[in-house]
């Protein structure tokens, strides 16, 4: 890889790496259903107008906009907002790979390779004792929440398989749009039409520069210079990546909101890790794991 696509690589993964963080402050402000429909609602709008409609059937870009944008990343919010903190939440949010490959085993019929399994073994383990662990101040419940996350990203992983977006970019911006009206319906509903306006009229710099750092930076600024190193290089080149999000994002919480990591979340870590490698690190490029490349780690 070439020392410019090297840095920019890094510079992604540290991008996405805090972008729990930002999470978890915009939450300060904005009730969780709301600051994901404003997440994707600056993320599609300025940029449908540039980037012209997708290039995949319309079924894949409302199924993965429902599966990812709806459903994963609105648990993953309410989950924060309910006491998940956010480097745990980077963590636990790998286990869409273990959902990934289950999920290309029993609907694309997949052979899976030894490693495969092995990996699916090791980070169960270390999901288990994450919710075994009696130092975590995160509600069991809430934990859960985001490991359902995890598998709603395992099925738009399994949708974007069928997709092949040719334009990772293209693609996230009308996934982006289709996910904004459903968050904004369900926000109203369950968080309320009085607490929503109360959060835009109330919203500070803080509120404002979360959004901003979620639509701009994470969202157009990750996926598109994740799109283009994927057409650059073997997704196995560039997979990998993607395995230091979860050191990131506990580093960021631990630097920047002092959420310290217990024994037990440490060893759990590195099984988590260590078994995203197994099922991620390959010598030769499938088209699975370019598919799950162009989806994996954002948070």
């Amino acid at each position: 890889m070439k020392p410019r696509d090297l840095l920019l690589a890094l510079a992604v993964v540290v991008v996405w790496g805090i972008n729990f963080v930002v999470i978890e402050v915009g939450l300060e402000g904005v009730p969780p259903l709301l600051l994901s429909a404003l997440r994707f609602f600056f993320a599609a709008v300025p940029a449908i107008f540039l980037l012209g409609k997708p290039r995949v059937p319309w079924r894949y870009v409302v199924g993965v906009g429902l599966a990812l944008g709806v459903a994963k990343f609105g648990l993953l919010f309410i989950a924060m907002d309910h006491g998940v903190p956010a480097g745990l939440a980077s963590l636990v949010l790998q286990s869409q790979v273990i959902f990934t490959v289950l999920f290309a085993i029993a609907v694309l019929r997949e052979r899976p390779r030894p490693t495969q399994l092995v990996g699916i073994v090791i980070a169960c383990v270390g999901i288990v004792l994450i919710v075994l662990d009696g130092e975590l101040s995160a509600p069991a419940g809430a934990l859960a929440l985001v490991i359902l996350a995890g598998c709603f990203w395992g099925v738009s992983n399994t949708i974007t398989r069928y997709a092949k977006p040719p334009d990772t970019l293209r693609f996230m911006v009308w996934v982006s749009a289709v996910a904004v009206v459903p968050l904004t319906i369900l926000s109203l509903i369950t968080e309320g039409p009085q607490a929503d306006v109360d959060a835009l009229r109330g919203m500070d710099l803080s509120g404002i520069g979360s959004i901003a750092y979620l639509a701009f930076a994470a969202t157009l600024f990750g996926f598109g210079v994740w799109g283009y190193l994927l057409r650059q290089y073997d997704a196995s080149t560039v997979a990998p990546f993607s395995l230091l999000v979860p050191v990131v994002g506990m580093s960021a919480a631990w630097v920047l909101r002092g959420e310290a990591v217990g024994l037990q979340q440490g060893i759990a870590a590195v099984l988590v890790i260590g078994g995203m490698a197994c099922t991620i690190i390959r010598r030769r490029t499938p088209r699975l794991a370019e598919s799950d490349s162009e989806l994996t780690s954002v948070g």
